[in-house]
Protein backbone atom coordinates (compact mmCIF):
# COMPACT_ATOMS: atom_id res chain seq x y z
CA UNK A 1 0.00 0.00 0.00
CA UNK A 2 1.06 3.37 -0.48
CA UNK A 3 2.34 5.57 2.24
CA UNK A 4 1.50 9.38 1.80
CA UNK A 5 4.75 11.40 2.77
CA UNK A 6 4.87 13.73 6.19
CA UNK A 7 3.76 17.12 4.69
CA UNK A 8 6.93 18.57 4.92
CA UNK A 9 8.34 16.73 2.59
CA UNK A 10 9.24 18.22 -0.52
CA UNK A 11 9.73 15.35 -3.59
CA UNK A 12 12.91 15.53 -5.42
CA UNK A 13 11.76 14.62 -8.83
CA UNK A 14 13.31 17.44 -11.69
CA UNK A 15 12.15 16.09 -14.95
CA UNK A 16 8.63 16.55 -16.21
CA UNK A 17 9.15 12.89 -18.43
CA UNK A 18 9.24 10.84 -14.97
CA UNK A 19 6.67 8.36 -15.46
CA UNK A 20 3.31 8.37 -13.96
CA UNK A 21 3.95 5.68 -12.45
CA UNK A 22 7.17 6.68 -10.45
CA UNK A 23 4.79 10.50 -9.90
CA UNK A 24 2.54 7.62 -8.35
CA UNK A 25 4.78 6.30 -5.88
CA UNK A 26 6.12 9.72 -4.69
CA UNK A 27 2.98 12.28 -4.36
CA UNK A 28 -0.06 11.39 -2.30
CA UNK A 29 -3.47 10.42 -4.32
CA UNK A 30 -4.45 14.08 -3.61
CA UNK A 31 -1.09 15.31 -5.13
CA UNK A 32 -1.26 13.19 -7.96
CA UNK A 33 -4.45 14.18 -8.93
CA UNK A 34 -3.69 18.14 -8.88
CA UNK A 35 -0.25 18.00 -10.02
CA UNK A 36 -0.51 15.36 -12.58
CA UNK A 37 -4.13 15.02 -13.86
CA UNK A 38 -4.71 19.45 -13.75
CA UNK A 39 -7.40 18.90 -10.56
CA UNK A 40 -8.06 21.09 -8.15
CA UNK A 41 -8.88 20.44 -4.27
CA UNK A 42 -12.10 21.48 -2.79
CA UNK A 43 -12.13 25.46 -1.74
CA UNK A 44 -11.12 26.99 1.52
CA UNK A 45 -9.82 23.12 2.53
CA UNK A 46 -6.29 23.76 1.72
CA UNK A 47 -3.78 24.17 4.50
CA UNK A 48 -1.81 27.20 3.30
CA UNK A 49 -5.39 29.11 2.45
CA UNK A 50 -4.90 31.22 5.13
CA UNK A 51 -1.35 30.84 6.01
CA UNK A 52 0.38 34.01 7.58
CA UNK A 53 3.66 32.38 8.20
CA UNK A 54 6.97 33.86 6.08
CA UNK A 55 8.54 31.86 3.83
CA UNK A 56 9.08 30.77 0.37
CA UNK A 57 6.63 28.35 -1.17
CA UNK A 58 7.76 25.24 -3.73
CA UNK A 59 6.80 22.98 -5.59
CA UNK A 60 5.68 19.84 -4.08
CA UNK A 61 6.97 17.53 -6.91
CA UNK A 62 10.60 19.16 -7.83
CA UNK A 63 11.05 21.88 -5.06
CA UNK A 64 11.57 24.31 -7.49
CA UNK A 65 10.66 27.86 -5.84
CA UNK A 66 7.65 29.52 -6.90
CA UNK A 67 6.29 32.15 -4.28
CA UNK A 68 7.58 34.34 -1.52
CA UNK A 69 4.97 34.80 1.51
CA UNK A 70 5.81 38.62 0.65
CA UNK A 71 3.24 38.06 -2.70
CA UNK A 72 0.64 36.59 -0.76
CA UNK A 73 -2.68 38.39 -0.28
CA UNK A 74 -5.91 37.07 0.96
CA UNK A 75 -8.86 36.84 -1.89
CA UNK A 76 -11.66 35.17 -0.70
CA UNK A 77 -11.42 32.69 -3.21
CA UNK A 78 -10.76 29.76 -1.25
CA UNK A 79 -7.03 29.54 -2.41
CA UNK A 80 -3.81 30.80 -1.79
CA UNK A 81 -3.77 33.76 -3.65
CA UNK A 82 -0.29 35.80 -5.02
CA UNK A 83 -0.14 38.82 -7.06
CA UNK A 84 3.39 37.95 -8.78
CA UNK A 85 5.50 34.89 -8.71
CA UNK A 86 9.22 34.70 -7.18
CA UNK A 87 10.97 35.04 -9.96
CA UNK A 88 10.38 35.18 -14.42
CA UNK A 89 11.31 31.43 -14.42
CA UNK A 90 9.47 30.21 -11.64
CA UNK A 91 6.28 29.44 -13.45
CA UNK A 92 4.70 28.29 -17.19
CA UNK A 93 1.69 29.84 -18.21
CA UNK A 94 -1.03 28.59 -20.80
CA UNK A 95 -4.06 28.48 -22.22
CA UNK A 96 -6.99 26.24 -20.83
CA UNK A 97 -10.36 25.92 -22.25
CA UNK A 98 -11.02 22.79 -20.15
CA UNK A 99 -14.72 22.49 -18.50
CA UNK A 100 -15.95 25.31 -20.91
CA UNK A 101 -14.25 28.35 -19.58
CA UNK A 102 -11.20 30.34 -21.43
CA UNK A 103 -8.27 30.84 -18.52
CA UNK A 104 -5.06 30.87 -18.01
CA UNK A 105 -3.50 27.98 -16.63
CA UNK A 106 0.17 27.80 -14.30
CA UNK A 107 2.64 25.27 -13.97
CA UNK A 108 5.91 24.39 -12.42
CA UNK A 109 8.35 26.19 -14.89
CA UNK A 110 10.97 22.82 -13.72
CA UNK A 111 8.65 19.85 -13.66
CA UNK A 112 6.03 20.63 -15.12
CA UNK A 113 2.99 20.07 -12.43
CA UNK A 114 -0.24 21.77 -12.75
CA UNK A 115 -0.83 24.39 -9.57
CA UNK A 116 -3.90 26.36 -10.37
CA UNK A 117 -4.74 29.45 -12.95
CA UNK A 118 -3.60 33.19 -12.94
CA UNK A 119 -7.08 36.05 -13.34
CA UNK A 120 -6.88 39.66 -13.97
CA UNK A 121 -8.46 40.82 -10.91
CA UNK A 122 -5.57 40.82 -8.32
CA UNK A 123 -3.78 43.85 -6.15
CA UNK A 124 -1.44 46.37 -7.81
CA UNK A 125 1.11 46.21 -8.62
CA UNK A 126 0.30 43.49 -11.24
CA UNK A 127 -3.44 43.42 -11.20
CA UNK A 128 -2.94 39.60 -11.10
CA UNK A 129 -4.25 36.94 -8.95
CA UNK A 130 -2.24 33.81 -9.08
CA UNK A 131 -4.55 31.04 -7.46
CA UNK A 132 -2.65 28.02 -6.69
CA UNK A 133 -3.87 24.84 -4.77
CA UNK A 134 -2.51 24.41 -1.61
CA UNK A 135 -1.52 20.31 -2.62
CA UNK A 136 0.93 21.55 -4.88
CA UNK A 137 2.75 23.67 -2.19
CA UNK A 138 5.07 23.29 0.48
CA UNK A 139 6.58 26.26 2.35
CA UNK A 140 9.87 26.51 3.50
CA UNK A 141 9.64 29.03 6.43
CA UNK A 142 11.88 31.52 6.62
CA UNK A 143 14.40 31.48 9.92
Amino acid sequence: MHQSPPDSICIQMTSQHDTEQAWREKLTAEQFHVCREKGTEPPFTGKYTDCTTEGVYHCVCCGHPLFASSQKFHSGCGWPSFWDPLNTDSLKQQEDNSHGMQRIEVTCQNCGAHLGHVFPDGPEPTGLRYCINSVALNLKEKP
